[in-house]
């Protein structure tokens, strides 16, 4: 089967299962997804008109697309969004809405029903066929003969967006998306390099203003969109400017000849359109006592480091990792260890990526003077257990010599990637955020010459 931006769903449908039921099942076999897999056979499939060999078939497909959307793991345990749906698993409006929220904001939902609403304006009748070629016009494709957009379809007429097949209920779609069909109207108009440009600026957070160029070297960086750096401002800054998204003012003389970049910073239709949502959903994630610290600068987590209450150090600790990882656009998965359990010295979180592949990232925060090889190798240890192919270790002081030849070592024999941020990078990323990217790529460069194949 091809590639598809939107979630692979065969078998994951409300015509063939019951959401509630699945939920309570991975709740319960959590950790073996045999024997999930089992009970889902067992419980669907079991009168199913064809082999036992198949029946195990389609209970795969099921369990694959609960992992595509999101609600449990590769071994069937729930995901934190699937512990959530869990929580409102008997309040079946509330479960349908989480879930319809979740294909909207997160599995390219908003895009498929803008597609559909704007083949309607065009008089078209919505088909599969049909809808392929639309949603490849704003970049979006599922494999030949997939049921991914339908299966799509039928949750979110659980939801109440769909009625009576592809009509969109524009209300619903309001209460969920936080967005109405005007609006997708307007963000579909944007380019990728457009869309890309913003969610960058995004990362950043709503406080400052950044240099155009930087802003695009992230964007770059963290999405792979090609961007034509000598008509950036044609292309790309002009017209978010005049979408409202932006405000643009020409910078000072910098070194060197050029032109000078302007300086961007978002609007409040940007914070309230993009850059809230985000914090309110990751707020949703997190403990309530780290809420408040999410919404504060780097500079002021950094400061907060220094408290001498080490329950407000460990938090500040962790709200580190979350912004160093937020500017890079990953997504929280879960802590492990908190700073305060430590005295305020460490904190363990796990962040993913589904962007061209997957990817697992161990983040260890240290607010000590130096990282020793035992603090890399606990790190280490924990891959297996974890699933993780990135290790990022994060310090206000030093990476110690031999921690690092440690982890040179390990990267060099074993697939992990190492990623070793000390005091000055920090320092760096304070004084302007878009340097950790100069960051990353310096530990890529050094994992591509270690890794290097003698062939």
């Amino acid at each position: 089967m091809g590639k598809s931006d939107l979630p692979f769903g065969s078998e994951f449908s409300p015509s063939q299962i019951d959401l509630a039921e699945v939920i309570e099942l991975a709740a319960h076999h959590g950790g073996d997804w045999h024997a999930f897999e089992a009970a889902i056979k067992a419980r669907y499939f079991a009168n199913h008109k064809t082999n036992d060999y198949n029946r195990g078939k389609l209970a795969n497909n099921c369990k694959l697309g609960l992992i595509a959307y999101g609600i449990i793991d590769r071994d069937a345990r729930l995901t934190e969004f699937g512990r959530q749906l869990h929580s409102v698993a008997a309040k079946p409006a509330e479960l349908y809405a989480a879930l319809g929220r979740h294909i909207l904001l997160h599995l390219r939902g908003v895009t498929l029903v803008q597609c559909v609403l704007d083949m309607q304006v065009a008089g078209e009748t919505v088909d599969l066929n049909k809808l392929r070629h639309w949603l490849e016009k704003l970049g979006v494709s599922f494999p030949r003969g997939g049921k991914h957009p339908s299966i799509m379809r039928l949750w979110l007429e659980k939801a109440g967006v769909f009625v009576d097949g592809w009509r969109v209920n524009e209300a619903k779609l309001k209460e969920l998306a936080g967005t109405d069909a005007a609006e997708l109207d307007a963000l579909s108009m944007l380019t990728p390099q457009q869309k890309a440009y913003l969610k960058a600026l995004a990362n950043l957070g709503p406080q400052g203003e950044h240099r155009s160029n930087e802003v695009e070297k992230l964007a770059h960086a963290t999405y792979g969109v090609a961007f034509d750096e000598k008509n950036l401002p044609k292309q790309v800054l002009y017209p978010l400017a005049e979408a409202g998204y932006i405000e643009l003012t020409r910078g000072t003389k910098g070194e060197g000849r050029g032109a000078k970049p302007f300086l961007v910073k978002p609007t409040p239709k940007l914070v309230a359109d993009v850059i809230q949502p985000l914090l309110e959903q990751l707020e949703k994630q997190t403990a309530s006592d780290l809420r408040p610290l999410l919404r504060k600068s780097l500079p002021d987590i950094l400061r907060e480091l220094d408290s001498k209450d080490t329950h407000v150090r460990g938090l500040a600790l962790e709200a580190l990792a979350f912004k160093l990882m937020q500017l890079l656009d990953l997504k929280y998965l879960a802590t492990r260890l908190r700073g305060e359990a430590t005295g305020g010295a460490e904190v363990d979180v796990l962040f993913e990526s589904a962007r061209l592949i997957y990817s697992r990232w161990q983040v260890q925060c240290k607010n000590t003077a130096r990282v020793s090889l035992d603090d890399v190798a606990k790190e280490v240890g924990l891959t297996h257990f974890l699933k993780s192919t990135a290790i990022v270790i994060v310090t206000t002081g030093e990476i110690g010599p031999e921690a690092r030849r440690y982890a040179n070592k390990v990267a060099q024999e074993s697939n992990l990637c190492f990623v070793m941020v000390n005091r000055d990078d920090l320092r760096a990323i304070e004084a302007n955020p878009t340097r950790i990217v100069d960051v990353f790529n310096r530990e890529a460069s050094h994992a591509m010459k270690l890794k290097a194949l003698e062939l």
